[in-house]
């Protein structure tokens, strides 16, 4: 598994030469409804076994949290099930708005 910084994300997003990756976000919905990147792919967590199958194994995916706890964990879970090119955002939201975009929602 990589990981990720906040600010390396937001470089490869901005990057028209680059593909873009899956950004899986594992939160609540709750969470989801309060503040979320553009353009994810809304799983939650708990949902990730019984809905791997809607996800590429061959698809960079950044695996997105809260702190980056959550996506730790599922991102293991998937290599474990033959993903293979799985990325931890490290900090999650709350990274990106500390780091990225001050004016993101907190929680």
């Amino acid at each position: 598994m990589q990981h990720l910084q906040p600010q390396e994300l937001a470089a490869w997003l901005a990057d028209a030469d680059r593909p873009r990756p899956v950004l899986l976000d594992v939160r609540e919905g709750w969470e989801v409804a309060h503040c979320a990147l553009p353009g994810i792919v809304h799983i939650p967590m708990n949902e990730i076994p019984s809905r791997q199958q809607e996800l590429d194994p061959d698809t960079p995916t950044v695996v997105i949290c809260h702190h980056g706890v959550r996506s730790y964990q599922v991102a293991t879970f998937l290599e474990r099930n033959g993903f293979e090119r799985m990325i931890n955002l490290t900090g999650g939201v709350a990274g990106w708005a500390d780091q990225v975009d001050p004016g993101f929602p907190r929680y």
